[in-house]
């Protein structure tokens, strides 16, 4: 136990390093195709494009992914029993108790959002009320609590912006080269140069899905280990996601966008765990996640 938990704590520090990386990945496209072209612009709009990402992510993420979500917040007269459950969690974890939305959605799922403890949101399905038991719900609250514990919430989400900041970067180079529009004021380009920025252009944001789905995976495993420690119940989770993970249809309000905030993969069709496929999934596999938490003895 003490192994697993030890490996889930050294991912805090992974995840971060995660991000600086998008963070160089970034400017490092920018600077390529600006090298490659003689257009400064370019990189001057790399570093613009990385730091108003970075900003909105901050302080509107829980709102855009709400809404993407069609999450509507659980009066507590309605859903006294969850709002009673995360509440008491909350105190255990010495948390302010979030809010509490809920997605009319028949599959079972959950996710957290929010910029720190104090701004933090938990969103369930309607599915996972009626199909999980107490324990089971319990359990699915902790792992979602862990999110916003272990301060990983903010990071999933300016993951998410700075892969989309990559790509939209590399699209704008991709497309002034298509149409001939690039600047050549100071004709520094050349057709080496030029060759390699449009490499770049179109490997970079490959490589940025990768990582954002990488920070993905890190930060599951994390959350687990942590609602392990909050519930003292392993069998709990594990019974979760073997809940989760049997619901044979996708979420209709879910997208490759938000996909990696929720608890489990909620869009169906992704059971091929080849080796290529696995570099492109937004979370560990649900069978090595049960199997990790079947091993704990507490």
């Amino acid at each position: 136990m003490g192994t697993f938990y030890g490996e889930a704590e050294s991912n805090v520090l992974k995840t971060w390093v995660y991000l600086g990386i998008f963070s160089l990945l970034l400017i490092g496209v920018g600077w390529v195709i600006s090298f490659a072209t003689g257009d400064l612009f370019i990189l001057y709009l790399a570093v613009i494009i990385a730091v108003v990402s970075s900003f909105i992510s901050y302080w509107k993420s829980d709102t855009i992914v709400l809404k993407m979500s069609n999450a509507i917040e659980a009066p507590e007269s309605e859903y006294p029993e969850l709002h009673n459950l995360v509440e008491n969690l909350a105190i255990t974890t010495g948390l302010p108790k979030p809010d509490i939305y809920i997605i009319n959605d028949g599959q079972p799922n959950a996710f957290a959002t929010g910029r720190n403890p104090k701004n933090s949101v938990i969103a369930v399905t309607r599915g996972l009320i009626e199909r999980l038991e107490r324990n089971e719900l319990e359990a699915v609250v902790a792992h979602e609590l862990s999110h916003i514990q272990n301060r990983d919430v903010l990071v999933s989400t300016v993951a998410v912006v700075l892969a989309g900041a990559i790509a939209l970067l590399s699209r704008i180079f991709l497309r002034s080269m298509l149409f001939g529009r690039r600047r050549r004021s100071n004709n520094k380009g050349n057709g080496l140069g030029i060759i390699i920025a449009v490499v770049v252009a179109i490997l970079a944001p490959v490589f940025a899905m990768m990582l954002r789905f990488a920070v993905s995976r890190k930060r599951e495993y994390l959350a687990d280990s942590s609602a392990v420690l909050m519930t003292r119940y392993p069998d709990g989770l594990a019974s979760a996601l073997e809940k989760i993970s049997s619901y044979p249809n996708s979420m209709e309000s879910a997208n490759e966008a938000t996909a990696n905030l929720f608890i489990a993969n909620p869009l169906r069709g992704d059971e091929n765990k080849g080796f290529i496929k696995k570099l492109f999934m937004t979370h560990p596999p649900i069978e090595e996640r049960i199997k990790k938490l079947r091993e704990i003895d507490i």
